[in-house]
């Protein structure tokens, strides 16, 4: 018949596969965040180096009156 030893001789049990599968996912998705994370971060440097001084002024435009609203 079947015995409860046979299966666990054959190879790891089920249980400890499964947590070792989350365990390299998890892993993965970690690296991943932090790679992503770092690429943002240095993207966002290297656009604030290479800012010119007119980018400090690009906001400074002569306001219209067509932007106002219309009271009534």
């Amino acid at each position: 018949m079947f015995n409860e030893n046979e299966t666990l001789t054959t190879g790891e049990p089920a249980d400890r596969k499964a947590l070792r599968v989350i365990g390299w996912f998890s892993m993965g998705m970690a690296v991943a965040t932090i790679g992503i994370y770092l690429g943002y971060e240095l993207r966002c440097r290297y656009k604030f180096k290479r800012r010119t001084p007119y980018d400090f002024y690009s906001s400074a435009e002569a306001q219209t009156a067509n932007e106002f609203g219309v009271g009534i």
